[in-house]
Formats: structure tokens, C-alpha cells, sequence
């Protein structure tokens, strides 16, 4: 009963996923081709759309292997998959710090140090995000070399990602040099997000006292669309450090689980929590769509 309802939590989880990043990512290709111009964040959001389509389409795959048991996987399938999933994991992390950062510069004040990044090119920020994944990658690469599809093995120092699909256990030495390196990159990606929300939070703040003082129209009730899409991506990177936490946590208990079917796909629906809830949040603070869903509120 527990393994039905797990089965069709992750399915659901996958379904509603990928259907909201689909239409996160045609609305900003659609505003693209009717407008003619894309704003630097709405760049990142359209990547991270994809990026999270594609990370549970990968999900979905996994999820079939592990509840329908197809033995389909091999050792090209079973690597390819696992590291692709790392790329895109990578490229969401790093998509979601950029995200965090050009919203920062974007409410920052013309005297700010920050004004002067403020037109940087689509290119440029492309740029940007490739540097930001080459470092995340940089302390990845060992899951390429370490998965594999082994049949009928039975043991404690391999992790499974499906029932034909481990990753090999490595040495002592190398498993926590992999652990250091990668803890100080979550740790500076982490950070770079943490100081961009602090410094949008201190000014939204500053600027509701200033309204306060003055006593102006700025005390109107609905904030302007850059302060709307600002609270967003703070509630955005809020989510994203506590589901990241969250898998933390389930990742390092995996071997006290013993490679239990039931715990791990619980893990698997925590590590995607992020890709499935994250466009949510970006598309209810789109005017357009929120234009759209006006009649359905009123019913």
C-alpha cells in the first residue's frame, strides 16, 4: 500500500513537473517572439524552465525503471543518464544563484556599485552562467566514471539509483576529498544567493520607510512589478535552501536506509521538489497569466 502511493506521488510529482515547466518555458518563448527583447531574468527563467524539464523527464525514466522494472539500462544508458542528470543539476544551481544575483542588481539604485552590470548582454550572461557551471562541474566529474549498470549484486557499498543501475563505491580518500570540494561549492553558490537576497531584502525595506516618511503614493497597496518579481525570487531562494537541505539529509542516510525502494524514491521526490515547484511560483508572478486566471478566481 505504502509502495502504490509512493509510485503515484512521484508519477504525479514527475506529470505536474514537467506540464508547469512547459508552460513556463513556451509563455517566455512566446513573449520573446512577440516582443522582440527578453529581459536578462527572464532569460535565466526560460533556462531554468528547460533545465528543469529536462531533469524530470530523467526523473520520469528512473522512476519507470524503479516501479515497472523494464532491465532495460545498461552501462552506456545507466552513466549517460546519471550524468546528465548532474549537468542539469548543476546548471539549476547555478541558473538559480545568477537568478538571485541579476535581481539584485536589477533593484539596486543608480548609485549602487552594482548600476554598472545593469545592461549586460543576453551573451554576457550566458557567459556568466557557463562559468558558474564549470565551476559546479569541476567537482563533479567522478559520477561519470563511478555508475554503472550491474545485475544481480547485492551490497551495501554501492548506492542504487534503480534496481540495474548503481553507483560503485570509491576510496576512503576520494569519496571525502569529492565531499570537501563539493560542500566549498554549495557552500559559495549558497552564499552568492544568500547575499544577493539579503541585500534585495535591506532594500525593499529601505524603500517601504522612505514611502512611510514621505507619505507619497509609493503607499499604495500593489508593488510595482520589479518589487512582485524581487519577493518571488526571495521566496524562490527560500524554497531552493529548503529543499536543498532537505536532501542533504535523505542523501547522507541512503546506506542506513540499506537501498530501500520506498526511501529511495522518497529522495528522489525531495530531490525534485525544487524543479516541480519552482515554476509555480515564477508563473504566478507573470501579469499575463495572472490576467488569465482573473474569471477562474471569482467562480
Amino acid at each position: 500500500m505504502i509502495f502504490i502511493s509512493i509510485r503515484n506521488a512521484l508519477f504525479s510529482e514527475v506529470g505536474i513537473g514537467i506540464s508547469a515547466n512547459t508552460i513556463l518555458l513556451l509563455f517566455h518563448i512566446f513573449t520573446f517572439l512577440l516582443q522582440h527583447r527578453i529581459k536578462p531574468t527572464d532569460l535565466i527563467i526560460g533556462l531554468l524552465a528547460l533545465i528543469h524539464l529536462g531533469m524530470l523527464i530523467i526523473m520520469g525514466s528512473i522512476a519507470t525503471d524503479v516501479f515497472v522494472s523494464q532491465n532495460v539500462w545498461d552501462g552506456i544508458k545507466c552513466k549517460s543518464f546519471i550524468y546528465l542528470y548532474k549537468v542539469l543539476r548543476g546548471l539549476s544551481i547555478c541558473a538559480t544563484c545568477q537568478l538571485s544575483v541579476l535581481q539584485a542588481i536589477t533593484l539596486s539604485p543608480r548609485s549602487s556599485c552594482l548600476a554598472k552590470f545593469k545592461h549586460k548582454s543576453p551573451h554576457q550572461i550566458l557567459c556568466s552562467l557557463l562559468f558558474l557551471w564549470i565551476f559546479y562541474m569541476s567537482f563533479s566529474a567522478h559520477f561519470s566514471f563511478s555508475s554503472t549498470a550491474i545485475h544481480n549484486v547485492t551490497s551495501h557499498g554501492l548506492i542504487f539509483i534503480t534496481e540495474f543501475c548503481m553507483i560503485l563505491p570509491v576510496s576512503y580518500f576520494l569519496r571525502h576529498l569529492s565531499s570537501i570540494l563539493g560542500a566549498f561549492r554549495d557552500v559559495f553558490l549558497i552564499g552568492l544567493m544568500a547575499l544577493s537576497s539579503g541585500y534585495m531584502v535591506t532594500l525593499l525595506t529601505r524603500h517601504k520607510r522612505q514611502c512611510q516618511h514621505l507619505n507619497s503614493t509609493c503607499l499604495s497597496p500593489k508593488a510595482s512589478p520589479v518589487q512582485r518579481a524581487t519577493w518571488t525570487i526571495l521566496l524562490l531562494m527560500g524554497f531552493f535552501v529548503l529543499m536543498y537541505c532537505l536532501d542533504c539529509i535523505f542523501s547522507s542516510s541512503r546506506f542506513r536506509w540499506n537501498n530501500d525502494p520506498v526511501c529511495n524514491s522518497i529522495q528522489i521526490m525531495v530531490a525534485n521538489g525544487y524543479s516541480m515547484t519552482s515554476p509555480f511560483l515564477l508563473l504566478f508572478n507573470e501579469k499575463h497569466i495572472l490576467n488569465l486566471l482573473k474569471p477562474f478566481r471569482g467562480r
